[in-house]
């Protein structure tokens, strides 16, 4: 089995290569989790901005605003530390050093009381639920506590039936990844 750097190499690779078909898959993954239970009941939404790999996440914002839902975005901090913040305009985001848009810091906006964090990630496993992300933990170390619901959306590049990758005590599992064969 490849070392996870290994395999995030390769996946990443795969991803840039397969842009078109992540893209195409992003409204019908999301028309999916509108329909999910934990999706209807929720009233705060954790979500990022989507990279050009990743599923979109613009509808997902768009959607959960028409349905009255309050969407927060992760901010990373020093530690590997993530907290959750409103944005509303580009003029509330700003570019990370990872080269991702984030919410703007403002201790006083966080937001610890999130119903459902569509989790991001390059890679996820569909029988343990086991996702690999950038490699920085982040989002691992705030899953950790984390009360609510957790998603994922695999497009058909990112989703594979085990992990291809080395599984670690610190890897959490999601509790949900919704892909276009469920």
């Amino acid at each position: 089995m490849q070392t996870k750097i290994e395999f995030r190499k390769q996946q990443l690779e795969k991803l840039a290569n397969n842009t078109l078909e992540t893209n195409a898959s992003g409204s019908k993954l999301a028309e999916k989790l509108f329909m999910t239970d934990i999706w209807q009941q929720a009233q705060t939404i954790g979500l990022t901005m989507a990279g050009k790999i990743e599923v979109p996440t613009e509808m997902i914002s768009v959607q959960a605003k028409r349905e009255g839902k309050r969407v927060f975005y992760p901010r990373t901090l020093p530690g590997r530390q993530m907290v959750f913040l409103p944005a509303e305009t580009e003029n509330d985001f700003e570019m990370s050093k990872f080269g991702v848009l984030e919410p703007k810091y403002d201790a006083k906006k966080v937001q610890t009381d999130i119903d459902l964090l569509i989790v991001p990630g390059i890679a996820y496993a569909l029988d343990s639920k086991i996702r690999l992300g950038f490699g920085g933990g982040y989002y691992d170390r705030y899953l950790k506590n984390f009360p609510g619901n957790t998603v994922s959306l695999a497009a058909p590049a990112m989703a594979y039936p085990t992990a291809q990758w080395p599984v670690d005590e610190f890897d959490v599992p999601l509790q949900n990844v919704i892909t276009l064969t469920d």
